[in-house]
């Protein structure tokens, strides 16, 4: 029994009028009781449980500016024990996405492969066994949707397997050729699939056994480039687009675009916009992201695409703009200007581009060695992220801080840490050839759920402003020239009818910034970020800002 109970059954049993001291200590304890209820209550009434009071109703807007998860399939949750990471394991944590902040997923390649990665491709219309079904693709696609998440998948186009069907008719066709003879697309069309030649054209061209044929491998032997300017070709992939778009599929990221043929931006350009018109036809919603890894100019010419996003290689990689402002080696000043110069120039090409600003993916060391396992830095760089223009995505483990080592590809694909216990339920091998001692510097999820000061709720909260102001993602911004100097940035952010405002201290002191006769003087604190939850205070005009923090101002 509860001590309130225990009185009340003590109390019936004793005489009430001869124990009045009784009857009145009982009810003054019970009047404690409900009245410390009351203050418990309101006490937590309108904050978190932290201190932080500027929770919001979310304003989450359903279009294609979406806060997206990278999913490297194999190394991410295991449902039926093999030790590989599946579809299945991947709709089981759908509520850990959701909860994060996360309305957008990026699976890497799911179809069937030879390798670990799968980005050779052996046939674009299934699944991996190893991932699964496509009926079990079917419902993880289906219980995204339900909870608002849309799926996006790797589309990898510029080559496939050498074990791909395709490549194997073509090369058993050149065996069976006359020396003499050309081949016939009538006889055998796939060998217009790929860039055959009698001539060893580059050194990322590889013989075809048994012939004095050679083709063309510019990634690696066993992933044959495909000849993009075939039209056969172009409607097998069409029709391959169909396929999953029938499948639920919300959108296509398209690996290697700019290599589809080496120094033919033009071309390039034209497949992208071919696919995504293609695909529009069917979902006018339809979304496309393209890898272009290049610098800023490269980047910001292939909107003539008019394909909605590329990837910001400039912002993203581990000496990228983001990680530099929050190691401190770029002032936050800076980065403002160089968001304006994104905003300014990709819109000038594009002007329905939407930015896909990021801070490291599979190709890459993770972002806590590239901080040095600097928890504060890692912390400023997801916020920094998160208060980008455009669909930022974040990297599986980048919100716990997870390592990786070297360059060795292995090692940047290592298995979600979602237990501190390795042998836990759902808890993947990862890839076999990576190196068994990559340790983390931080807890895994489900320590990192309980502390309140750790890098996955700071990301929690970082993905929450995001979703409870849709200017963040949205806004056309404008420095505020005045407040912008060395680590101190402010910029507004406008969009339909409504602005914020954005203050920056990226040093590793607390700064008073004065807001007064400025852009955002008439403004109230909305919400921010801070390391370890320490409070930002405005008065008088004059914004207080703990060390590494950001805040948000708006208009009440």
């Amino acid at each position: 029994m509860s001590e309130t109970e225990n009185l009340i059954y003590f109390g019936e049993k004793i005489d009430m009028k001869k124990n009045s001291i009784f009857k009145h200590s009982l009810l003054r304890r019970l009047w404690c009781l409900v009245l410390m209820a009351v203050l418990c209550v309101t006490a937590l009434a309108g904050c978190d449980g932290r201190g932080y009071k500027y929770e919001h109703k979310l304003n989450i807007v359903d279009d294609n500016y979406r806060n997206y998860y990278e999913i490297f399939v194999y190394s991410f949750y295991d449902s039926n024990g093999d030790g590989t990471g599946d579809l299945n394991g991947v709709t089981q944590k759908l509520d850990y996405i959701q909860d994060m902040g996360f309305n957008g997923i990026w699976l890497m390649p799911i179809m069937p492969s030879d390798t670990y990665h799968k980005y050779d491709v052996k046939n674009y219309c299934e699944i991996d066994p190893k991932y699964g079904t496509i009926d079990d693709f079917k419902t993880l696609v289906g219980e995204a949707h339900k909870r608002g998440i849309n799926v996006v998948i790797d589309m990898v186009i510029n080559h496939t397997s050498s074990s791909h069907k395709w490549f194997i008719d073509a090369c058993s066709y050149l065996r069976k050729l006359d020396k003499d003879k050309e081949p016939e697309v009538a006889e055998c069309p796939y060998v217009e699939y790929y860039h055959f030649s009698r001539e060893k054209v580059s050194d990322t061209y590889y013989r075809v056994s048994g012939t004095d044929w050679f083709y063309e491998g510019s990634f690696w032997s066993e992933m044959p480039d495909l000849n993009l300017a075939c039209e056969p070709l172009i409607e097998e992939l069409y029709n391959t687009a169909d396929f999953w778009l029938d499948m639920g599929v919300d959108g296509f990221r398209m690996d290697a675009a700019m290599h589809f043929e080496e120094n033919q931006p033009e071309f390039n350009e034209q497949v992208l916009n071919g696919l995504y018109e293609h695909c529009r036809e069917k979902n006018p919603d339809f979304y496309m992201v393209s890898e272009v890894w290049a610098g800023f100019s490269t980047v910001r010419d292939y909107y003539a695409s008019m394909t909605p996003s590329m990837f910001n290689f400039d912002a993203g990689n581990t000496e990228g703009k983001l990680i530099k402002t929050a190691r401190g080696t770029l002032k936050a000043a800076a980065l403002a200007g160089s968001m304006v110069r994104y905003q300014d120039e990709f819109s000038q090409i594009n002007p329905d581009y939407i930015d896909a600003p990021f801070l490291t993916n599979h190709d890459m060391g993770r972002v806590s060695n590239a901080l040095m396992n600097d928890e504060n830095d890692i912390k400023m760089a997801g916020g920094l992220l998160m208060m980008m223009n455009g669909s930022p995505f974040v990297y599986y483990g980048e919100e716990i801080g997870m390592a990786s080592k070297g360059s060795k590809d292995e090692n940047k694909r290592t298995a979600m840490l979602w237990s501190s216990d390795l042998t836990a339920a759902g808890m993947t091998k990862g890839p076999a050839d990576a190196d068994k001692d990559i340790n983390s510097a931080f807890d895994a999820v489900d320590k990192q759920l309980k502390d309140k000061n750790s890098i996955l709720n700071y990301y929690k909260r970082a993905l929450r402003l995001r979703n409870e102001n849709p200017e963040i993602a949205r806004g056309e911004i404008t420095l505020i020239d005045s407040l912008c100097q060395g680590h101190q940035a402010a910029i507004t952010k406008s969009y339909n009818g409504s602005t914020i405002g954005i203050v920056y201290n990226t040093s590793d002191e607390v700064i008073t910034v004065d807001i007064s006769g400025t852009e955002i003087s008439d403004m109230q604190i909305r919400g921010y970020l801070t390391l370890n939850n320490e409070e930002i205070t405005l008065k008088d005009g004059m914004l207080t800002m703990p060390a590494q923090s950001i805040c948000i101002l708006k208009q009440r």
